[in-house]
């Protein structure tokens, strides 16, 4: 047969590497990218760490006698700088996301999370809650985040979080604002 319809035994041979010194520079080459890539990731989150040094580590559990709502799954999206939505804090995993349950009540909100340490906001650090478009980097449709704007030391932190089920995000924003008598910002 010819043409079109030729079969595929006809094209079974593969062309051979000839310049085998060549290749493996290349693949060396681009491993050694890849690993300066790596190495510039790494040194940018040591610093950044070395810059938030100042943060205090925020509490993990609520206090004893704190009554908290049915928590309710979702995203934590990270921990920012409040101004600056693309600034992660990434003193004591605050920058991780992580999968996670946000429960609240009058005594402040826990936020539960997976393969990262707890983080429980007091009541009293609660500055604000909005609904936005993202934070630390994390950017979902509009008002597809619940931002927590907070303080923690001398630092105002914005955090985020986004239930798993539409409903429920909607109702822990409303839930959120009345439990803190804030205004939606």
């Amino acid at each position: 047969m010819t043409g079109a319809l030729a079969p595929l035994a006809d094209f079974t041979e593969q062309a051979q590497v000839t310049d085998w010194p060549a290749r493996l520079l290349f693949v060396l080459l681009v491993l050694a990218l890849i690993a300066l890539a790596l190495w510039g990731m790494r040194r940018g989150w040591l610093r950044r760490a070395g810059r938030q040094a100042d943060v205090p580590a925020p509490a993990e559990e609520p206090p004893r006698n704190a009554v908290l709502g049915r928590p309710v799954p979702g995203l934590f999206a990270g921990t920012g700088i409040n101004g600056d939505w693309m600034d992660r804090v990434v003193a004591h995993d605050l920058g991780v996301r992580s999968r996670a349950t946000l429960a609240y009540g009058p005594a402040g909100i826990e936020l539960d999370r997976v393969g990262a340490r707890s983080v429980f906001i007091p009541a009293d650090a609660i500055i604000g809650i909005r609904a936005d478009r993202g934070v630390a980097g994390t950017v979902k449709s509009k008002d597809g985040m619940i931002v927590i704007t907070w303080r923690l030391g001398d630092r105002v932190l914005d955090t985020g979080f986004r239930a798993d089920a539409a409903s429920q995000h909607a109702a822990v924003l409303d839930g959120l604002v009345a439990t803190f008598s804030l205004g939606v910002q």
